[in-house]
């Protein structure tokens, strides 16, 4: 059954949704333009990798946030509404710097494509408290961690010089961290009592490893969309050693999986997350991975860690 919301919730959420997007409405018609010069071949690249990780934050993560049989539906759409309400003030955000130096915010591809990767970070901490926080809540966490993400970004990249290949392993660092933050906030004593609504059934295992399928196949694209597109060389190696890490990781973690068990039976919970890792584990070192095994060794070893830590450290 859909959780039923006070009258006071569902009077204060429309009225902020509206206020939020009447404001991104005026900030974009004072301050965004789109880009005039548009090479069709950069566009026609660029197109396919923005769609690839359009998925990954709209199919995989929504599809993935369904495993809780309470609240499959609710998941989905609210990671709808907070990919969105993110998307819009990443973009915002991601541009005042171009703003001060053009006294403009330029839209295109690009630009949306880095603010779903800071959106993707926002999904990572919102799946902390699925269940746990109303609409409400999500919508002020969702500005709180995009503006956060961006923030820290920014000093890692002005003075730290950290180079911007290396944001696709912040995103899931900060989500993370600040996932954790927002348990212990919202942690409240005797609140084990309700752990029996993480149950999940056939019906929402399904979709929520559908999801997972999706963030698989299209890995790939979100750890190389961020490589410029001069040096092919180095995004063809992004993309390679990605595949081969999910790939190591996707056998290495059924192994475990077996291994950890006491009956010797895949567990699909473990399968979801753990499968993901290499991609995960590899993301940060993709420019700086020459051969083909290192990126197995990678995939190898992040799934063993997840698996095992993901047995005993929930505990």
């Amino acid at each position: 059954m859909a959780p039923q919301y006070a009258p006071s919730l569902r009077s204060r959420l429309a009225p902020l949704l509206l206020c939020l997007q009447t404001l991104f409405i005026i900030i974009s018609a004072l301050y965004f333009k789109n880009r005039v010069t548009v090479n069709k071949d950069d566009l026609r690249n660029f197109y396919s990798e923005f769609q690839d990780v359009n998925v990954m934050v709209i199919l995989g993560f929504g599809f993935l946030s369904t495993f809780l049989v309470r609240h499959g539906f609710s998941s989905t759409g609210f990671n709808l509404l907070v990919a969105a309400i993110a998307s819009q003030w990443a973009l915002i955000l991601t541009g005042v710097e171009s703003w001060f130096s053009a006294g403009r915010i330029t839209v295109d591809l690009k630009s949306i494509v880095v603010a779903e990767l800071c959106t993707a970070s926002a999904l990572i901490a919102v799946g902390s408290v699925l269940g746990k926080a109303n609409p409400v809540q999500l919508t002020v966490i969702v500005l709180l961690e995009v503006s956060g993400f961006v923030l820290n970004e920014w000093l890692l990249r002005t003075l730290l010089k950290v180079r911007p290949l290396s944001s696709i392993m912040l995103l899931h660092i900060f989500g993370a961290l600040f996932g954790f933050t927002l348990t212990w906030i919202m942690y409240r004593k005797g609140s084990e009592d309700g752990f029996e609504k993480e149950k999940f059934d056939r019906k929402s295992g399904l979709f929520s490893s559908l999801g997972t399928v999706f963030l698989w196949m299209f890995w790939p694209s979100f750890n190389s969309v961020l490589v410029p597109d001069w040096t092919p060389w180095r995004k063809l190696g992004a993309v390679s050693s990605t595949y081969l890490a999910l790939a190591v990781s996707a056998v290495t973690a059924a192994a475990v999986s077996v291994l950890c068990s006491p009956k010797g039976k895949l567990n699909l919970i473990q399968m979801q997350s753990c499968i993901l890792a290499g991609g995960v584990a590899v993301g940060v070192s993709t420019s700086a991975i020459h051969e083909p095994w290192e990126a197995m060794a990678i995939g190898f070893t992040a799934a063993i860690v997840s698996t095992i830590g993901f047995k005993y450290l929930k505990k």
